[in-house]
């Protein structure tokens, strides 16, 4: 497992900048993620800004970044074209438990909330295999 790997094997927060296609305007919010070794999956609901700014321009790009102590920084920016899951919704479901787990652990995935975030119809995964990727540390 190399350095990166490693860094986005820990439950860090990301955060995801998408565009509005019309107005260019910047969209950046938090997500939690998983990372296997070639893409990164970020869950979220059909809905939200993030999709429907997808749909019409699948540009992405995610940072995740710590600071450790005497300001020490460590980050991984990537970016890429996403793809919108919805389908199959197994594979879907099991995604969405793995990030959440990640978070919240085996006993917190669990309870009522996540479940039923996970089961939601309106459940989605945002998928990014980057096209570019730099660390630093």
């Amino acid at each position: 497992m190399n350095d990166i790997d490693q860094f986005l094997d820990q439950p860090h927060l990301a955060r995801m900048a998408t565009a509005n296609p019309n107005t260019l305007q910047p969209h950046v919010v938090p997500v939690w993620y998983g990372w296997d070794g070639a893409s990164l999956w970020i869950n979220t609901f059909g809905s939200t800004r993030k999709v429907r700014d997808l749909l019409k321009n699948p540009l992405i790009s995610v940072v995740i970044d710590t600071t450790g102590g005497a300001g020490g920084l460590t980050a991984v920016l990537m970016e890429g074209t996403a793809e919108i899951i919805r389908e199959p919704r197994e594979m879907l479901e099991a995604k969405t438990t793995w990030i959440y787990t990640r978070y919240l652990g085996p006993e917190g995935v669990l309870a009522a909330e996540p479940q039923a975030w996970i089961k939601d119809p309106e459940a989605t995964l945002i998928k990014l295999t980057p096209s570019f990727i730099k660390s630093w540390k």
